[in-house]
This record gives structure tokens, C-alpha cells and sequence, in this order.
């Protein structure tokens, strides 16, 4: 596959970061066929970064609940991916709730909370919330870029067997 092909297929694949998929094509373009070893190529590129691009990445996230997020803050494949774990329904309860937690999370982090939604519902998904909270800075980040690694690895496989 060329790159613009491959970026026109993978560029979202980490959220508002195309910058991972160019690093991925031009640094591996010989393994690109195969499913498992393209999604190690994009962790590894990801996770090898410089800290400050990893967070740009994690600031480029949208907030939970997608009636918070602002307009054009959504790719598509959030908007899918929130609404398939019932981020679209909340009740006004958890609306307020998914709201102070952005709030409080993004004060004392510096960037949203992410957290893989696929298979999840919003109860489960506010539960976790409340206790990534409590933790600290350092071991938040790391929790924060495994869970973007695991978003990128569930787009990855929709495309490939989309």
C-alpha cells in the first residue's frame, strides 16, 4: 500500500495524531500486511516518543460523554465509539457526573481521561472514572497511554476487517 493510501486508511487511528501512522509507514513499510504486526509498529512508535508528543496526543482526546464534548472535538470513529457504550444516553445524574470528573481529571492530570469504551457501558466506565482519580500523576499517564494504545488496536483491527 503507498503512503497516502495508508495514511488516508490509518492516519485517525491515534486521535487528531497522524504523525503516529507517518512514523509507522516511513520507519516499516515492509511489515504493513499483517494485522499484529502493525499494531506493535504503532505502540512502539507511540510508545517510544518524546513525552511531550505523547502528551499532545492524550491532550487531543476528547472528553467522555459526547454531549460534552465541543464541536468538531469528535472523529467519527469516537462519536461510534461513545455511543456504542451508551455515552450519548446518560441520564442528567451522570451528565453532571461525567462533567465534574472531566473537570477535576483534566485539573489535576493536564489532559482527559481515556479509556478504551469498546465492551464497556457507562456505569462500568463511570466506576473507573472515579477510581483513576486517586491516582498519581506518573502512574495516570502510563494507564492513560496503554489505554490510547488499546483505542489505536481496536481501530486497527476494525479497519482491517472492516
Amino acid at each position: 500500500m503507498d503512503r497516502p493510501t495508508f495514511l488516508a486508511k490509518f492516519g485517525a487511528v491515534f486521535e487528531h495524531s497522524p504523525w503516529v501512522a507517518e512514523a509507522v509507514y516511513d520507519s516499516h513499510g515492509e511489515l504493513l500486511n499483517d494485522a499484529q504486526a502493525l499494531t506493535a509498529q504503532f505502540e512502539s512508535v507511540f510508545l517510544a516518543s518524546d513525552p511531550s508528543r505523547q502528551l499532545a496526543t492524550l491532550r487531543a482526546h476528547p472528553q467522555l460523554a459526547c454531549a460534552l464534548a465541543t464541536p468538531g472535538e469528535l472523529t467519527p470513529d469516537s462519536i461510534n465509539e461513545q455511543s456504542d457504550a451508551g455515552l450519548d444516553q446518560c441520564t442528567a445524574n451522570e451528565f453532571t457526573e461525567f462533567n465534574q470528573l472531566n473537570t477535576n481529571y483534566n485539573n489535576k492530570f493536564g489532559f482527559p481521561f481515556i479509556i478504551a469504551v469498546k465492551g464497556r457501558n457507562r456505569q462500568d466506565i463511570l466506576r473507573v472514572f472515579r477510581e483513576r482519580l486517586n491516582n498519581e500523576l506518573q502512574a495516570e499517564f502510563q494507564t492513560a497511554l496503554r489505554q490510547t494504545c488499546q483505542i489505536a488496536r481496536f481501530r486497527i483491527t476494525d479497519i482491517i476487517n472492516g
